[in-house]
């Protein structure tokens, strides 16, 4: 799935001197404090990390509260969908007008009626809301279905997503991996009637047609202060 990638960081962290006597722990919970939100600093959502180094020299800072910044680096896995990259999700919505999905167990995406190609015919099976393709009548999508879908757009702050189906590469993952000659014959023979569309209609008209980043956090919750520029 595309979407993903890891960030080697450079960070700082300021801990407070009232956890000087467990150093580790208070910069693991800033680092899991970064998790599932969208971070401009590191140009995507963190979902994990993995601290390689960590500095045994700790800078003091002068102050009431005298913190003492802790510097190391980390290896960051972060999720950042860009227009026309592919991504997978599981259906746990379905109706006529649109199909809810939700992607790596936190992002929610909606593919809406008019970005479900023609191909797919919504029926009502003995209860069950199902999509069913007229050209192959196994390719289904139903709730539980595991979708692969175009990106549109991403909402950076509620970490939304908008979808479409309309590529012939795009729909149920189970059965694209198992006919992938199918919807390859099928994008060409889309292809082909397009172009031929464009012949005739010239023809009418008589006309052509980063990876690195450096963060400072502090560890004091009550009054927190952050620091981040991009390495160029």
């Amino acid at each position: 799935m595309e979407g993903l990638k890891v960030s080697d960081a450079n960070l700082v962290v300021y801990v407070h001197p009232s956890k000087a006597t467990n150093v580790s722990q208070a910069i693991l919970c800033e680092l899991s404090s970064l998790l599932f939100k969208f971070s401009e600093i590191f140009d995507g959502v963190v979902l994990d990390y993995d601290v390689n180094t960590l500095s045994e020299v700790a800078k003091i800072l002068p102050g009431v509260h005298p913190y003492f910044g802790v510097r190391l680096q980390a290896k960051l896995l972060l999720f950042h969908p860009k227009t026309d990259m592919l991504l997978e999700g599981k259906v746990v919505k379905l109706g006529q007008q649109s199909i809810h999905v939700i992607v790596l167990g936190f992002s929610s995406a909606i593919i809406i009626e008019e970005d479900i190609r023609e191909e797919f015919k919504y029926k009502v099976k003995r209860g069950e809301e199902v999509f069913v393709g007229t050209s192959h009548k196994r390719h289904k999508i139903k709730v539980g279905t595991i979708l692969r879908f175009l990106v549109k757009s991403f909402d950076e702050e509620i970490l939304h997503i908008s979808g479409s189906l309309v590529p012939p590469h795009t729909g149920s993952v189970r059965w694209l991996d198992k006919n992938g000659e199918d919807w390859s014959h099928a994008d060409r023979s889309s292809k082909k009637r397009k172009e031929s569309v464009g012949r005739e209609q010239m023809w009418e008209h008589d006309k052509p047609i980063t990876d690195a980043s450096t963060l400072s956090m502090n560890t004091d919750h009550t009054n927190k202060k952050s620091k981040g520029t991009k390495k160029k």
